[in-house]
């Protein structure tokens, strides 16, 4: 598989935790089935699958010494996955710090706000003497009745 396909193959297999273990385990030391199953809450037939799996996305690769055949992790798929994921975090800081700017920005016009609210120079009442605001009538003027 090249590309796409293979970054699709890669994250397909690691979507199951069981393969997630075996890859962890793999990471540790080249192990057989029989070692691999050991932990595993499967059969030996079911790890056996997972490992098909884990091969066709190049994960791992497979030996045979006599009668023995081991599994081993090959990591370049997983930097391939690793680079992929790198470059929405990179998205994704960028977005959380513009928001960051953004709520301190809003959060400092709020406490400028509320300084302006408690200081007692400052209405937002307060009207000049000789003007009357638009939405008021003034004491000695009866207002206009509808017709």
């Amino acid at each position: 598989m090249a590309g796409t396909d293979q970054l699709s193959a890669v994250f397909s297999a690691l979507a199951d935790p069981t393969r997630r273990a075996i890859l962890a385990e793999l990471a540790e030391r080249d192990v057989t089935v029989t070692e691999l199953t050991a932990p595993l809450p499967i059969s030996m037939p079911a790890v056996s699958r997972h490992l098909k799996v884990l091969e066709r996305a190049a994960l791992i690769s497979r030996t045979r010494s006599g009668k023995w055949r081991a599994s081993r992790l090959e990591a370049a798929p997983l930097r391939d996955a690793a680079d992929w994921i790198e470059r929405y975090r990179r998205f994704w800081d960028s977005s959380l710090t513009r928001l960051d700017a953004h709520l301190a920005a809003v959060q400092a016009a709020g406490r400028a706000t509320d300084r302006m609210a408690r200081d007692p120079r400052v209405s937002d009442n307060k009207v000049p003497d000789n003007k009357v605001p638009d939405n008021k009538v003034p004491d000695n003027k009866v207002p206009d009745k509808e017709l």
